[in-house]
């Protein structure tokens, strides 16, 4: 019984949902690295996929001081959630739901930060918006993203109408000119660094059910008890 609970949340945490249309594994890719391609549509990204090990990343918190987010994930299991932006509305009750359930993923043993390319200062802002007790963070560079092969570019002209018509300008609220932006993605990320559930949707106004999420948090809990109790004994 013991194999076949361990098996079936196996399939659970296989059940990644990745609606990126590519098949290609993500290679691996250096912060630094010049030469990164990043696509000019949120169809193409390459995600780094489920089972791989995150990379490095120190990002910036709300005061702007540098925070090592590889650090924090190694000291707790974590529920990683890339966003567009606090301009976004989708984002912004996207944010509220993950509030919602935020107390289970506590009892659950999670940390959960979330992330954007939002510049320190509308980090506040948004918090001051709603109520948030979790960690926001700042890759208003966007190497973060750019590390997990999440990130594309917006067309200049989209950026303009973004700016004329919808009073959102992206440069403003990133304080770079790169035009960049994360394709939405939520991580689980073991304390060993290895990806166990990713969902990757360029459907920006498709985001995960919050209690689905839950629900594969704790999956992945019972996954690592299971796998823990599996070496421990030799089974």
């Amino acid at each position: 019984m013991k194999r076949l609970r361990y098996y079936l949340l196996s399939l659970l945490l296989a059940a990644t949902v990745l609606l990126t249309g590519c098949c290609s594994t993500h290679p691996p890719i250096g912060r630094t690295d010049s030469a990164i391609y990043v696509p000019n549509r949120a169809d193409d990204v390459n995600p780094i996929m489920t089972g791989q090990m995150m990379p490095e990343m120190t990002l910036l918190s709300e005061d702007s001081t540098a925070f090592d987010l590889t650090a924090a994930m190694s000291e707790q299991p974590t529920v990683l959630v890339f966003y567009r932006g606090g301009w976004c509305p989708y984002c912004t009750k996207h944010l509220d739901q993950l509030q919602e359930i935020h107390p289970e993923l506590i009892a659950d043993g999670y940390q959960l930060i979330a992330v954007s390319p939002d510049r320190p200062e509308k980090l506040l802002a948004r918090k001051e918006h709603s109520p948030i007790d979790f960690t926001l963070l700042s890759d208003s560079d966007m190497q973060a993203a750019i590390s997990l092969g999440i990130a594309f570019r917006m067309a200049g002209p989209l950026v303009n109408t973004y700016r004329t018509q919808y009073k959102i300008d992206l440069e403003d609220a990133s304080g770079h000119d790169h035009h960049l932006l994360p394709v939405p993605a939520i991580f689980i990320v073991g304390t060993d660094g290895v990806i166990q559930f990713s969902y990757v949707n360029p459907n920006y106004k498709i985001r995960i059910d919050p209690n689905y999420l839950v629900s594969v948090a704790h999956a992945a809990k019972e996954q690592h008890a299971a796998r823990e109790l599996q070496i421990s004994t030799g089974e």
